[in-house]
């Protein structure tokens, strides 16, 4: 018998119970329903790398969900890491279809964050803010802190693989970095990962439908207001760090009609509107 304390043993932390893949393929995978396949694995490098890889012969709406992730990407390749089975780490693929204008997928990590704010303050019980582009933040400590991220990649010329990285139970001591958080830390009314999971797939899909259904038109879905409405960066001076050493500081007034972030200098210069592909860091100005 193996002991229950062993490396790698799945019950080794009871309170971070294992995903009940078979209940979530069951309330997930319907006729009618955006997902097509949900997968668990006990760990792995990277949900993103691993979707991506067997793109091509994946239907849309499938789901890969690691319980551990050694190699997790955000944007610009910085690591996520965290204990195994201590939060949601998981990748979608996405076929947005000829009806939505190329142009128009840039929005599809705002469209997630949107999604996954909504599904988690409902699920979790708790607020939940964004930080322009991809970052996911909650109130815990007093202050806002990053408890969830995402990253987007193109995978082939007609698929997009979004994943998702979510604290759920990390403890103060097990913070990666300065500034993190987890829905544990902000007073969640629930930790259960598998409710929280279904909250954020369905939330995602609906989301993404009626994007869709509008051809990508951000303002016609209300993809652009929702995110506007729950962007934490909008009002605050902030400064843009660029490739080359070249920054942009001034006060986030709005989103553009391409997810853009429009600073307003302060002191009256022409208005400037930085892409996240363009973007190094975001920093409170000061």
């Amino acid at each position: 018998m193996t002991p229950l304390n062993a490396p790698g043993n799945r019950w080794s932390d009871l309170d971070r119970p294992p995903l009940n893949a078979p209940a979530l393929r069951r309330a997930l995978l319907r006729p009618d329903a955006l997902w097509t396949s949900f997968d668990v694995v006990p760990a792995t490098g990277s949900t993103n790398s691993d979707l991506a890889a067997r793109a091509a012969d994946s239907a849309e709406g499938a789901v890969l969900v690691a319980e551990e992730q050694s190699a997790g990407r955000g944007r610009l390749d910085r690591v996520w890491t965290a204990p195994p089975r201590s939060g949601l780490f998981f990748s979608v693929l996405l076929r947005p279809g000829p009806g939505v204008p190329q142009e128009r997928w840039g929005w599809l990590p705002l469209l997630a964050g949107v999604a996954a704010a909504a599904g988690l303050s409902r699920a979790a019980g708790v607020d939940m803010s964004l930080k322009w582009p991809n970052d996911l933040l909650v109130r815990a400590g007093g202050g806002e802190r990053k408890a969830g991220g995402i990253l987007a990649e193109r995978a082939g010329a007609d698929a997009v693989v979004i994943g998702i990285g979510i604290n759920v139970t990390l403890r103060e001591d097990e913070l990666p970095v300065p500034g993190a958080g987890s829905l544990l830390l902000a007073n969640a009314v629930s930790t259960d990962r598998d409710p929280l999971l279904r909250a954020v797939l369905r939330s995602l899909a609906d989301w993404y439908e009626e994007w869709r259904a509008v051809g990508g038109d951000p303002v016609a879905s209300r993809l652009q207001e929702a995110y506007a409405a729950g962007c934490a960066t909008l009002g605050r001076t902030v400064r843009a760090e660029l490739p080359g050493g070249r920054s942009v500081t001034g006060e986030a007034v709005a989103l553009d009609g391409d997810g853009r972030l429009v600073l307003a200098p302060a002191d009256g210069g022409p208005r400037e509107a930085v892409g996240a592909g363009d973007i190094v860091h975001l920093r409170p100005a000061g």
